[in-house]
């Protein structure tokens, strides 16, 4: 059986039903319509569809995605972004090394509540003395035999002192806490410096 065409008016009848549809799936390409004659492209067409495709990288301007991992940062590296609140020229000597502490305080083999106590004692009682350059020894910490499937970190002392200082009562007297420089412990030591006494 033979297609029949559409006269005029059945044209212009399903243009104006065509236009009032809503499609069920959006088409990527529309098709012509079968009494529609394709359309002639214009010259400007043509010179966008001959133009060589520009060097090009997949993604280059997204936005860069954050790391998939949720872990926090070294203590190092979080104190050494920590901003600089004590004069510069001290505290390139402190990280050095250069500066001697007036004052040590090792908490080797205290418990968490043992150790948080006397930290507290330490830091107000130097303060109290005049000091400025306080040392509190850590240590590293020990690697267990039985690390399991799920991360530890290691050395309880060694992650906690640093919160301790940013914490009351002590907080207001401390101007800047750093790692120690390796001759005073390195990682398992933290320098305390503090505020002038008034």
């Amino acid at each position: 059986m033979k297609r029949r065409t559409l006269k005029q008016d059945e044209a212009e009848l399903w243009e104006r039903v065509a236009k009032t549809a809503v499609p069920l799936v959006p088409a990527k390409k529309r098709v012509a319509a079968p009494f529609e004659k394709p359309k002639k492209k214009s010259a400007q067409q043509k010179d966008i569809e001959s133009a060589p495709i520009k060097h090009f990288k997949i993604g280059a301007n997204a936005a860069s995605k954050p790391p998939s991992h949720d872990l926090a940062p070294s203590i190092s590296t979080a104190l050494s972004h920590m901003p600089v609140k004590m004069d510069a020229k001290s505290y390139t000597k402190m990280r050095r090394g250069k500066l001697g502490p007036e004052d040590t305080m090792d908490l080797h083999g205290m418990t968490v509540a043992q150790a948080h106590g006397a930290l507290i004692n330490f830091i107000v009682s130097g303060h109290n003395r005049g000091f400025r350059l306080l040392l509190v020894i850590t240590g590293k910490g020990k690697k267990s035999d039985d690390d399991g499937p799920i991360p530890r970190q290691i050395g309880v002392l060694r992650h906690q002192v640093p919160q301790w200082l940013r914490m009351a009562p002590i907080a207001p007297l401390i101007l800047q806490v750093t790692e120690a420089h390796f001759k005073h412990g390195g990682g398992g030591a933290y320098y305390v410096y503090l505020r002038k006494r008034r």
